[in-house]
């Protein structure tokens, strides 16, 4: 699963999640994206996940792009804990989504295949998405 390397603190606030994404909320690489509509954490696990389904699915035929990585660690206590004594250890990774964000990206595969791939990713993501498809480039080809 995705985890970073190295981080520069063990443990981080949890932050918010309020406002739209301002950077990778464009489809740059495929022919088809799913973008998340609204906001939430996404595990590296539910990362995994759908890009196991989409793979799967596509019978390794095409290029698909990961467009999130969990960087911010969620720390639990032990069940039973008396209060006090400090934050938890760091549990599992969760990337920070919020809405307009590009989760994945397809190309290489037939259409309806691609579109097939994105429904069933979708499913297994905790936040509400979107197909989309992006616009052909504005410079003709000659």
């Amino acid at each position: 699963m995705l985890s970073p390397k190295r981080t520069k603190f063990r443990r981080y606030h949890r932050g918010n999640r309020r406002g739209v994404a301002t950077r990778g909320n464009l489809p740059i690489f495929g022919n088809i994206a799913l973008q998340a509509t609204e906001s939430g954490w996404l595990t590296a696990r539910q990362i995994e996940a759908g890009r196991r389904v989409m793979t799967r699915y596509a019978r390794k035929g095409g290029k698909l792009w990961i467009r999130v990585f969990p960087d911010l660690p969620i720390t639990q206590k032990p069940a039973e804990t008396r209060m006090g004594s400090g934050k938890g250890a760091p549990e599992y990774w969760v990337a920070v989504i919020k809405p307009g964000r590009i989760l994945y990206e397809l190309t290489g595969v037939p259409l309806d295949v691609a579109q097939r791939c994105m429904r069933i990713a979708s499913s297994k993501m905790p936040m509400k998405t979107k197909i989309i498809f992006p616009a052909p480039s504005a410079t003709p080809t000659v």
